[in-house]
């Protein structure tokens, strides 16, 4: 049926004036998952519009995914009433209302526990070189479903009827897990040039196929993105990393072409050899480890994370700049996760991703070579205390980070780097129970730095507090006296250094290196 009406009720003709074609006949378990959409709150909302003369319906991403038996978080709704008709209908009504999206004519409510969003039938388009949509209200919800992103988000349950509405087709795409646009796909393309990114991340988030239609169009049509905002690219390539599958929401990206305006280090990747000269490039490494992220992730019974996300997919991008030519035809990358991380900042910054992760990725792809020492050498635990602090509060992340860089096919390699991690971990568990090494300081403050050299505040102290802190992480625990002991030989040690001579009391009191006292 075209429009499928619930059980006692008829079906209605398209706003264009006749049935739409087919999309297949509701099962009883998709009827019954649209009608759980309709609790009182929005069965009494469509009512009130219907009684003030206005068309009200429910319209994509819930109907969708409602479907395919997803969880629904946002109830979206349509109307042909302009916003200010809208706060006049539900004036007395709501609990609270607030306007942000005014001018892209959407409103948003809330009534009990219920939060909604009520936007007036419209087209959008960007003229060529703007990065501002022109919004234009239109007249039938046929319209307005014609102008929207893909088939499967153009669908719509009429209210208070209840009528399901699917003029294009979007039901049956859905069951068969492709992509299209209501519209030409270049016309949808260019009325919104973010429906190109749209297209991968719903591949990754819902399993579903573009079209060729849609995978022709999106090629031809990536450097349509240049004219989209940072953070709405940003926006869509977050969701898409923390979908259930984003390596294939980013290998999408790299065939359409779309990678080399959101991600240009992604591509460069292809057919590098990695450092162990192995089967793999360092692309196809990279989504790998990607993967074996996300399966740890789920493991240890983490939420999506998108730090950790990030920084398995882009650990290795300082490689490509890095490559260079050894004796023998092998293949190195020195220094690589120093100019990694460097990159890795650079570009999510440009995507305005905020501070904290551009510093939490960067953290991690700078680190995530450390521990490829660890069963080179016993290390000491001086040496796993410099690790866990130099990690800091992205000690979890490394963790899962380093084990997911194992991709070797060797088993017992990848069993004994297995080991070693594990070791590694146990002991940074026994350290941070006797020596809290999150919270590692050296012995003796500012303060105290101060009173035993006789110095004032400057660049000395500093230099004291940080050779305090390296004897902290090499011996542990010292104790204030034994601390104060080594400081006073270091200052003695420093001032001699520096051609100078200690003070009396041979704490070097009043001829601190680069004081006041010094000659």
């Amino acid at each position: 049926m075209p429009n499928t009406a619930f059980p006692g009720e008829s079906p209605r003709e398209s706003a264009a004036g006749a049935a739409p074609p087919s999309s297949g006949d509701l099962s009883d378990q998709q009827r019954a998952a649209i009608a759980d959409l309709f609790d009182s709150v929005v069965q009494e909302l469509g009512e009130l519009f219907s009684d003030g003369g206005h068309e009200l319906a429910m319209v994509g991403g819930p109907v969708r995914d409602a479907l395919i038996g997803r969880k629904v978080h946002d109830f979206d709704l349509t109307t042909d009433a302009v916003p200010q008709t809208i706060l006049s209908l539900v004036e007395g009504w709501a609990d609270a209302v607030w306007t942000v999206g005014i001018d892209f004519g959407t409103v948003g409510l809330r009534k009990g526990g219920l939060q909604l969003e009520i936007t007036t039938y419209r087209s959008e388009s960007y003229q060529p070189k703007s990065r501002k949509p022109e919004v234009h209200y239109g007249s039938s919800l046929h319209d307005d479903l014609l102008r929207r992103d893909f088939t499967v988000n153009a669908m719509a349950v009429r209210l208070p009827e209840r009528d399901f509405v699917d003029p294009f087709g979007g039901l049956a795409d859905l069951e068969a897990g492709r992509l299209r646009t209501p519209a030409k796909p270049e016309d949808s393309f260019s009325d919104d040039p973010l429906r190109i990114m749209r297209a991968v991340r719903f591949a990754a988030q819902l399993g579903l196929t573009p079209a060729p239609e849609v995978r022709e169009a999106a090629t031809g049509m990536a450097d349509r993105l240049a004219i989209v905002s940072a953070e709405r690219v940003r926006d869509e390539l977050t969701k898409l990393m923390l979908s259930d599958a984003p390596r294939t929401g980013v290998e999408l990206m790299a065939e359409l072409g779309l990678a080399a305006h959101v991600l240009p280090e992604i591509p460069r990747m292809q057919l590098e050899i990695d450092e162990h000269h192995r089967h793999k490039d360092v692309y196809d490494h990279s989504l790998t480890v990607l993967d074996q992220a996300i399966e740890l992730e789920r493991k240890r019974g983490f939420e999506p994370d998108l730090v950790l996300r990030l920084a398995a997919l882009l650990h290795d991008i300082g490689k490509p700049k890095t490559r260079a030519f050894e004796s023998g035809g092998r293949v190195t990358f020195h220094h690589h996760e120093v100019v990694g991380a460097s990159m890795a900042k650079s570009r999510l910054s440009a995507l305005r991703f905020p501070k904290d992760v551009v510093a939490a990725v960067g953290k991690l792809v700078a680190l995530h070579l450390r521990f490829h020492g660890y069963g080179k050498g016993e290390w000491t635990d001086s040496a796993v205390r410099r690790y866990a602090r130099d990690a800091g509060d992205q000690l979890q992340r490394l963790h899962i980070l380093t084990r997911a860089d194992c991709t070797t096919r060797n088993r017992r390699k990848a069993v004994a780097l297995a080991r070693a991690y594990d070791d590694i971990e146990r002991r940074i568990e026994r350290l941070a129970e006797e020596e809290e090494l999150n919270k590692v300081r050296p012995d003796l403050d500012g303060n105290e730095i101060q009173e035993i050299l006789g110095i004032r505040p400057g660049p000395e102290v500093g230099k004291a507090w940080r050779y305090l802190l390296e004897l902290r992480l090499e011996n542990g625990p010292m104790g204030k006296d034994a601390a104060a002991a080594e400081l006073r030989a270091w200052a003695q040690r420093h001032l001699e250094e520096a051609g100078g001579s200690p003070g009396s009391d041979g704490t070097g009191a009043g001829k601190a290196p680069g004081g006041e006292g010094s000659a």
